[in-house]
């Protein structure tokens, strides 16, 4: 697992530390629904992502991350 300091991939995509820890879930619907009932079907046009916190490469080149939510950028080494 590729981790920063700001930032850490668990193999599914780029997650923001500060973010992650400031979004709490609710466990009891986590335990008593699976994923497609609880979410459903993106039919909006504005759809919402299941992490929150997931981070986006600011360019091209993919040398930085930045997460949408709180702003944070940083740069990160992948080789």
């Amino acid at each position: 697992m590729i981790e920063t300091t700001d930032f850490y991939n668990a193999g599914f995509g780029w997650i923001c530390r500060h973010c992650e820890t400031d979004l709490t879930h609710n466990t009891d619907l986590d335990q008593k629904y699976s994923r497609v009932f609880r979410e459903g079907e993106a039919e909006s046009k504005n759809p919402e992502l299941a992490n929150l916190a997931l981070a986006k490469w600011t360019d091209k080149s993919r040398r930085f991350l930045t997460c949408p939510r709180c702003g944070i950028t940083a740069p990160v080494e992948t080789t």
